[in-house]
């Protein structure tokens, strides 16, 4: 849920900061992804220079047919001239101006006075997309008539919002919600929580509303009103902008009215055409096997007997608690409305939305249980405000509902709440924060909890857990009492964690394949004298071989982008009783040898070691595209074992980690710049272009720092049986900056080497 501060402030009086609602939010309540700032920068005076104006004349630009020449009276004493591509609007419209000098959002710089098509434009008449208000360039914003030329733009419109990002856990519904989270504001900042003061406008005209539940335990209650004289238009402004900031698309005014209270209370709302609802009436009822509705996504979804409906007694109008049919939706002609909120069992929801995979914003509150009592409240300002935005006419209710549950009293002993917080809250604070929170005390400590938290607040642990989280800042910083310490790891046991560690962090879930396999590559591994089966009947002397079968699974469950590693011991054949036992880690992923070898070379970088790859073969491996390093191999898994590209390594742990220094010494960064040259030099097929590096590295030192291949050819100019190696040298010391002359002399070195190691030529 995305929560507007602006608006989150007009139910609590607060003086926090939004990073200081977030952080204690997130200590006390729930999850705060981030503080999102959205609209113009509010920075020095930038905000200054949006003023509400009032269009004087609009003629068309002499000197183009598709803009406007207009003067505007912004407050100024005199009228400013501005150039608009728009045609939306017309002498006296109220508009929003940029003047010169704001940085509008996207804009590289801040806006200047310039001539457009010859005439000078002195600012800007502001679409809601260019302040960042909603996603609407289709015209200018036209705001309410009455507000005076000259106002500040950020009096009428949140041109800069700030926004919190929230995920409130599964037992705190109420938090869903603008009032929800208000009366948690308040209580965690002792704030003042501001009431919501709506009259309900009255019936003028009162007719039948004919709704019939014939499932009550799915849809224990059903508050439904009619509205005549209904005109569908765009919402006000400031709705559009606020629901735009909360994450949600501006639709219509009716639609609007429904989301915005969505918001305000958390309990999800409904409109139809009341006119295409067969007599008008409402029928609440399960589908019946292999029925279909045309969700307003536009598709047909098959039903079954556990999906709850609203239907008119002839066709479904509406999958219950998800998302409204085609047959029913509000559109620009619709003059008549009925609205539905109501309240509907979760668990039945919950299962109807994941089987027909289909999530909502309403879907998610109902599926975690929404307050039935919230449902009137909800009603009664969507028909103030559907009343105000739409001319429209209430003219019918009904409140179909067996009884409302009836709130839990759970006892609180309040020293007990001292004993499971570890700390000592006076029973006035304990009474204080309860009674901030919604709840009812009495005087012998019998808590009424509210109807909003009925559903997870019915246990005595319960309670003491609201008044623990409003106090956890108080709860000392201290780290848990060790009396007695037995054991630590070992340095090995460190590394081996590390790779561990490593590989997780690279994408790899961690496998565990059977140490007793049917055969292996090596003929002289272990055959037990008397397995339990012929699957289980030799001690494995590689991982790789389980790691491949593991994949092979995998891929045929479909699953894709697999990568796979295990840490686990081998059993090699000994001239002792008992085999070698060695720590191995190995690895497969899809993606062939590069991805070998990009997850070897993270296990080298992060014990800090140099990789040095040799050309190698294997009989599982590809030929051509296997390698070796010191402590084990890696190399693209042989096709025919496995359909598709596949990187496979493994590595024996102690090989790997012996070389690791106990201590990490890092080099002074030379501050001289590098000087840097290629050179190309003809050899042998056969010789590696590791060897060549360690060889160029070898020769060209100390002012030689780094030797990298970045081409190999083959081909006519280099005749058949080589190849030619492009190699990047840099020289830098520590002392000077190295000119050409030194540089040459270090190349000759190297070249030398290379020709009396590889008899290489270089290459002009």
């Amino acid at each position: 849920m995305r929560a507007p501060l602006s608006w989150l402030r007009e139910y609590v009086r607060v003086d926090a900061t939004a990073e200081e609602i977030a952080r204690r939010l997130a200590v006390s309540s729930l999850e705060v992804d981030r503080v999102i700032e959205m609209g113009v920068e509010d920075v020095g005076d930038n905000l200054s220079y949006l003023r509400v104006g009032r269009v004087l004349s609009a003629d068309k630009h002499p000197n183009a047919d598709k803009l406007q020449l207009c003067q505007l009276d912004t407050g100024e004493g005199e009228p400013r001239q501005i150039v608009c591509g728009a045609w939306n609007f017309g002498v006296g419209a109220t508009v929003a101006v940029g003047l010169p000098g704001v940085l509008l959002p996207g804009f590289p710089a801040p806006l200047d006075e310039r001539p457009l098509r010859g005439e000078l434009s002195r600012g800007m008449i502001l679409a809601e997309d260019e302040i960042g208000l909603g996603s609407d360039h289709a015209g200018i914003m036209i705001l309410p008539d009455g507000i005076e030329p000259g106002t500040p733009l950020s009096d009428v419109l949140p041109v800069h919002e700030q926004v919190l990002d929230l995920t409130p856990t599964m037992n705190r519904v109420d938090l869903l919600s603008m009032v929800g989270l208000a009366r948690e504001v308040a209580t965690l900042f002792d704030g003042e929580l501001l009431p919501i003061a709506v009259d309900d406008p009255p019936a003028l005209e009162t007719e039948p509303v004919d709704v019939t539940v014939e499932d009550p335990l799915g849809c224990p209650r059903y508050l439904a009103r009619v509205f005549r004289g209904v005109t569908v238009a765009p919402s006000p402004m400031w709705l559009r902008a606020r629901l735009h900031a909360a994450g949600m698309r501006s639709i219509s005014n009716v639609v609007d009215v429904t989301n915005y209270v969505m918001h305000v209370y958390g309990s999800p709302l409904h409109v139809f055409d009341r006119t295409k609802l067969e007599g008008g009436r409402i029928v609440v009822r399960r589908a019946t096997a292999g029925e279909e509705i045309r969700t307003l996504d536009g598709i047909p979804r098959k039903l079954d007997t556990r999906d709850l409906l609203i239907t008119d007694g002839e066709k479904a109008v509406a999958l219950a608690a998800i998302m409204g049919g085609e047959d029913s939706e509000v559109t620009d002609a619709t003059t008549e409305v009925l609205l539905e909120a109501a309240n509907f069992e979760p668990i039945g929801i919950m299962g109807s939305s994941e089987r027909l995979g289909l999530r909502t914003e309403g879907s998610n509150r109902w599926e975690k249980g929404v307050d039935p009592y919230q449902a009137e409240a909800a009603a009664v300002l969507a028909s103030r405000l559907l009343v105000d935005f739409t001319g429209a006419e209430l003219t019918g209710s009904t409140d179909i509902h067996s009884g409302l549950p009836e709130r839990p009293v759970v006892r609180l002993r309040t020293d007990r709440t001292d004993r499971i917080v570890g700390l000592v809250v006076s029973s006035e604070e304990q009474r204080s924060i309860l009674d901030r929170l919604g709840f009812e005390v009495s005087e012998d400590w019998d808590v009424t909890v509210p109807t909003w938290r009925a559903r997870d607040v019915t246990r005595e642990i319960d309670v003491i857990e609201e008044v623990a989280r409003v106090v956890l800042p108080r709860v000392p910083r201290t780290m848990p009492l060790r009396r007695l310490v037995e054991g630590h790891l070992t340095g090995d046991q460190r590394l081996r964690r590390v790779l561990e560690d490593v590989l997780t962090g690279a994408g790899f879930s961690e496998a565990y394949t059977w140490s007793l396999v049917a055969n292996d590559p090596d003929p002289s591994a272990i055959r037990l004298s008397d397995p339990m089966s012929g699957d289980q009947a030799i001690l494995r002397t590689t991982l790789i071989h389980g790691l491949v079968e593991a994949a092979r699974e995998n891929v045929d469950a479909g699953n894709a982008g697999i990568r796979l590693f295990e840490f686990a011991r081998v059993y090699l054949p000994s001239d002792e009783q008992l085999p070698e036992e060695r720590w191995r880690v190995a690895g497969i992923a899809a993606g062939g040898f590069d991805a070998a070898r990009a997850a070897v070379e993270v296990v080298y970088d992060a014990l800090h070691l140099g990789l040095r790859v040799r050309r190698a073969q294997r009989p599982f491996l590809h030929p051509g595209k296997a390698g070796e390093t010191d402590a084990g191999w890696l190399g693209e898994l042989h096709p025919a074992l496995l359909d598709g590209s596949w990187g496979v390594f493994e590595l024996d742990v102690a090989t790997l980690i012996g070389p690791v220094p106990e201590r990490i010494l890092y080099d002074d960064v030379i501050t001289f710049p590098p000087l840097r040259q290629d050179i190309a030099v003809v050899v042998e097929e056969e010789v590696e272009a590791a060897a060549l590096v360690d060889v160029i590295l070898e020769a060209g030192a100390p002012e030689l720092r780094e030797a990298r291949v970045f081409d190999v050819y083959r081909g006519d100019q280099v005749g058949e049986g080589r190849k030619s190696v492009a190699i990047h040298l840099s020289f830098q010391v520590p002392d000077r900056t190295l000119s050409d002359d030194d540089a040459l002399v270090v190349r000759q070195r190297v070249v030398a080497a290379l020709a009396d190691r590889f008899e290489a030529e270089l290459r002009g």
